[in-house]
């Protein structure tokens, strides 16, 4: 179950080098779902001139957020941050192990090609049987495959490339985790979250499965405690939960600094009880 954690303080500050009249949609937001939003604060500048109406805020998917920024040329600032309050979620049961989101989630994606792994997963993960186990099974084998690197991976790195590599950064351990649960026919999904006690702190991707009609968190790195995650955005893979997309317009990103941090104790997490992300 999700921790009864004290106060969770998070945010980023983004510049943007921006050649023409642009739009960015943001996802950087804590998810509506996340817990209660405490405190929260949004502000865009231009050139060291605050922007006042430069920010339209819509509803996504998963009660995701989208903020969409728009901004003339110049040195664009974001600087996001709130405080929230984590729900408390325990782990429930009973639902139906196929409706028409799982089925969404059975299928390959951009950067999660499941159906070119189908015959590497059979053979590779054979040992694995299927049932509630299988999915942390998939997660642990790719925990134990990959070494994590910064450097091996780029926007356009798919699941079959990060397993030609036996590296890469969250997004693929995430990503490559995905693909091999679709390919052995379990849902599976990925979230960008906020996480305390990441090192180094940057936005985090994770992966939610599908078990017994349950949505169960999975991080096949196992570099931050799942209990304290703050949910961002939830898609098919990255392509979905990217935090900044360019929609119209020349931007071009400076500078990223992501913070994270709990006002309470980390928990401990040893990856095998059952977690689900509020």
């Amino acid at each position: 179950m999700t921790a009864d954690l004290a106060d969770q303080n998070v945010g980023c500050e983004l510049t943007f080098a921006v050649e023409a009249r642009t739009a960015l949609a943001m996802q950087i937001a804590p998810a509506r779902t996340a817990g209660t939003l405490v405190s929260e604060r949004f502000d865009v500048s231009l050139d060291g001139r605050a922007l006042t109406d430069a920010v339209t805020e819509f509803a996504a998917d998963h009660a995701g957020r989208i903020h969409l920024v728009r901004s003339d040329a110049g040195r664009l600032h974001l600087s996001y941050s709130a405080t929230v309050r984590p729900a408390v979620s325990p782990v429930a049961s009973g639902g139906p192990e196929v409706d028409a989101k799982a089925i969404v989630y059975l299928r390959q994606s951009r950067y999660c090609p499941s159906d070119e792994l189908i015959g590497f997963a059979a053979a590779e993960l054979r040992a694995l049987a299927p049932g509630p186990d299988l999915a942390r099974g998939i997660a642990e084998w790719v925990f134990e495959r990959l070494v994590y690197d910064l450097d091996t991976s780029g926007p356009f790195t798919t699941a079959v490339d990060t397993l030609s590599a036996n590296a890469g950064a969250c997004r693929d351990f995430a990503h490559l985790t995905v693909a091999l649960c679709r390919a052995r026919g379990v849902p599976a999904r990925l979230a960008a979250v906020y996480a305390p006690g990441l090192t180094p702190m940057d936005f985090h991707a994770v992966v939610e499965a599908r078990v017994e009609g349950t949505w169960l968190v999975l991080d096949p790195t196992r570099r931050a405690p799942r209990s304290s995650l703050v949910r961002i955005v939830t898609g098919r893979d990255a392509a979905d939960t990217a935090f900044a997309t360019t929609l119209t317009g020349d931007a071009e990103m400076l500078a990223i600094q992501v913070t994270a941090t709990t006002t309470g104790d980390l928990p401990v997490d040893d990856h095998t009880e059952l977690v689900d992300l509020p």
